[in-house]
């Protein structure tokens, strides 16, 4: 079908072209508001500034589709090829993009607001400064989750959003605000998060080997039994995060703010603490063997039972601090 043919059927009235082929056509600034695509054939065309809300685009093929600026808001897209689309600009708030192949598409800018991306393989996409506020990337089966490996979201707007169980390893999240968002058994290994916003995230048994977090803010942040074996955290700002059982063997906390910190039965052995702030931490049970606590300040800090023979404590402040035996330093 040709892009004019398609455009005046339309104008007439008709909605339904599911399955039709329009590879390469035409149809830039085109009005197909509540159109039926199914598993229509839309490799390489030209939607660009299209009006594209509410159509029905479930399987279609739209493979290195230029879609920039074009409004798929509340759009069906279940299961539909998207791979090396371009979405820069796009509208895709409340769409629907479960299983969808996103790999290699370029997403900066897009609206992703409350959009359902469970399944989505965002592979290698570029979704730099993308506003993915209460957007759904949840595991949906036991060992099938979002996949973003090699992704770029760099200072992306992930507020609220759902990543519970995403793979997200290796990925690009340089100051990018995930304030209040799920994380919960994420796959963070060697992700990039430095100046990255996760005020009161839920990190729970997430796994952030060798992730950076440098200056990030994670005051409040629910990590429990999450593995941060090796983890960059200097300077970062964890007032009041709660950290019970967490593995932060070898991690650089180097003038970190653990202030009011939960830290119980943690592993922090071989961890770097130098010059880190533990006012009034909770580091009860914690496992601090050849950790580096040098011009640390513990003042007010529970270290009951805390295992810290091996510890470096050189200029270290313990003012008020409840000692493993049980004795309040002076």
């Amino acid at each position: 079908m040709q892009a004019k043919e398609i455009l005046e059927l339309y104008g007439a009235g008709k909605t339904d072209f599911k399955g039709e082929k329009l590879t390469g056509a035409n149809l830039a600034k085109a009005d197909f508001i509540g159109i039926n695509l199914t598993s229509a054939d839309l490799h390489s065309a030209n939607l660009v500034w299209a009006y594209l809300n509410r159509a029905k685009l479930g399987k279609a093929n739209l493979a290195a589709a230029k879609l920039s600026g074009a409004n798929l808001s509340q759009a069906d897209l279940v299961g539909a090829n998207l791979q090396d689309a371009d979405l820069h600009g796009t509208t895709l708030q409340g769409a629907d993009l479960r299983s969808a192949n996103l790999t290699l598409a370029n997403l900066q800018d897009a609206n992703l607001i409350e959009a359902d991306l469970r399944n989505t393989n965002l592979a290698g996409a570029n979704l730099t400064g993308a506003c993915l506020r209460g957007a759904n990337l949840r595991e949906e089966n036991q060992g099938y989750s979002v996949n973003l490996r090699g992704a770029t979201l760099r200072k992306a707007d992930l507020r609220g959003a759902n990543l519970t169980g995403a793979d997200l390893a290796k990925v690009d999240l340089r100051g990018a605000n995930l304030s209040e968002a799920t994380l919960r058994g994420a796959d963070l290994r060697g992700a990039d998060l430095s100046e990255a916003n996760l005020k009161g995230a839920f990190l729970t048994e997430a796994n952030l080997t060798c992730a950076s977090l440098r200056g990030a803010n994670l005051m409040n942040a629910k990590i429990e039994r999450a593995n941060l074996m090796e983890v960059d955290l200097a300077a970062a700002n964890l007032q009041g995060a709660i950290l019970p059982d967490a593995k932060l063997g070898k991690a650089h906390l180097v003038r970190a703010n653990l202030t009011a910190c939960n830290l119980a039965r943690a592993d922090l052995s071989r961890a770097n603490l130098w010059e880190a702030i533990l006012r009034e931490a909770n580091l009860t049970d914690a496992y601090l063997a050849r950790a580096n606590l040098t011009d640390a300040d513990l003042t007010g800090a529970s270290l009951i039972r805390a295992e810290m023979s091996s510890a470096n404590l050189t200029g270290a402040t313990l003012r008020g601090a409840m000692m493993p035996d049980g004795r309040i330093r002076e």
